[in-house]
């Protein structure tokens, strides 16, 4: 490879290259890189090489058109395998294709409509603990209640007695991958080193919990939850998964199933918090359409202004705001060399906030979703749930619950960040609020 061939990137540290800027603010330098060298830029990340690409047509070559020369398996995702195994989330080739056809009829538009009630159920069951002038942490919140409900379509079973330890071992696990993210190299997970101890007793604990469940659904009668039909679904070949193939895709169905929402609502709550005209024009659709009662799966299509402003929170706050693929082939990108083994970065943070595609991009304006921006935009200008043939295949179910959610909650609650409550996001597997989001509770009037 000449240097003609080699894009230009930010010069980093004779040993290990861009690893300290990428570790100390991964959002920051990303949005640098971008600024500074483009729409292909390259990075040394110790002694790996690495690509961030801030074009949508770029994108569309490494997730769609150019896919088969990419994986999943890069540096990146193998700190997550200890808990998601061999899930959706992380499995490769014709065992995630097998995978994703047995769990594709779990996520049809019609079976994920019916857990609608399921979601205003448990929002509403949130709100008769909720005061006027109380102050709550919005983002455990959002986490407690989205859990329950993924909790009960997952497996349709009362586990409350296990959560609160759930939650914490999940906690533990994605603040333990947080930081090995940033590690320069890899510390073998044998090593009984703190953190590896933290991480294995999570794991460990969300293990007893998932086998426990999946033993207790094989000795039951047949039931109508998501585990249950997994139990029940077969390959072509006409063979069905194993317990632990179970336990990998609950673990992962679970995270993803209330992390993404939790998130998103909670940016959605802090946005709403500092944009008074928005939440103002929120409320009164909600008043409209509503009038007072519960909201329906049949009312989202006329709660239009209440999904643009999930889907203007998505697009500042992404809660997957990068990700990463690891070629297996060498292959080019508009001309640029990337060896076989080499990551490419692509993040929703950076291309969400491109003025190139989004008029006073670090403004939240739900009403430009309103004029067919969707439509108009370059396919991976807007991607908050990836593209692809590994487009998330929860992201009908996210989209309907973040909808229902703040629906049933906006109505009732104007939600009010506590005076000088930090906010600052922190890049785990997700945009998490670093600190919280303490707000103050004042019912509508």
């Amino acid at each position: 490879m000449t240097d003609a061939e080699r894009p230009s990137g930010p010069p980093g540290h004779f040993l290990f290259g861009n690893l300290p800027e990428f570790g100390r603010d991964i959002l920051g330098f990303f949005t640098r890189c971008a600024r500074e060298y483009g729409d292909i830029v390259k990075m040394k990340l110790f002694r790996h090489d690495a690509f961030l690409i801030n074009h949508p047509d770029y994108i569309e070559q490494v997730l769609v058109t150019n896919s088969r020369s990419f994986q999943k398996h890069s540096f990146f995702w193998r700190h997550v395998r200890g808990i998601f195994g061999e899930g959706l989330l992380t499995s490769e080739g014709d065992f995630w294709l097998r995978q994703r056809r047995m769990s594709q009829p779990f996520f049809h538009k019609e079976r994920i409509a019916g857990y609608g009630k399921l979601m205003v159920d448990f929002a509403e069951r949130m709100l008769a603990d909720w005061k006027d002038g109380e102050t709550r942490d919005i983002h455990q919140e959002m986490m407690h209640v989205a859990s329950r409900i993924v909790t009960k379509a997952l497996f349709s079973t009362n586990i409350d007695r296990d959560m609160r330890e759930v939650d914490k071992a999940f906690s533990i696990a994605i603040q333990e991958v947080a930081v090995r993210f940033r590690r320069p190299i890899r510390i073998p997970e044998f090593l009984p080193l703190p953190g590896n101890l933290r991480y294995k007793k999570a794991v460990k604990r969300l293990d007893a919990l998932m086998y426990r469940i999946i033993r207790e659904r094989r000795s039951a009668a047949d039931g109508t939850d998501l585990l249950s039909m997994m139990l029940q679904a077969k390959d072509e070949d006409g063979t069905r998964m194993s317990d632990t193939q179970l336990r990998d895709e609950a673990v992962t169905l679970f995270l993803a199933g209330h992390e993404t929402t939790a998130i998103a609502l909670t940016w959605t709550f802090y946005l709403l918090s500092q944009n008074p005209e928005s939440l103002t024009k929120l409320v009164s659709e909600l008043r409209t359409v509503l009038n007072g009662r519960s909201p329906q799966v049949s009312d989202i299509p006329k709660l239009r202004y209440t999904e643009m402003v999930i889907l203007e929170s998505m697009r500042l706050y992404p809660p997957a705001y990068a990700f990463g693929r690891e070629t297996i082939r060498d292959c080019r990108i508009d001309g640029f060399a990337l060896p076989k083994g080499t990551t490419v970065f692509m993040s929703q943070w950076v291309m969400h906030r491109d003025a190139r595609y989004f008029d006073e991009p670090d403004q939240f304006r739900p009403d430009r979703w309103s004029d067919g921006l969707a439509k108009g935009l370059p396919r991976f200008a807007y991607f908050p749930f990836g593209g692809g043939p590994r487009l998330c295949i929860g992201n009908s179910f996210a989209m309907m619950e973040a909808i229902l959610l703040l629906a049933t909650i906006a109505q009732k609650f104007r939600l009010e960040l506590v005076p000088n409550h930090p906010v600052e996001p922190f890049p785990a597997i997700t945009l998490r609020p670093r600190f919280g989001m303490k707000m103050t509770l004042r019912m509508q009037k």
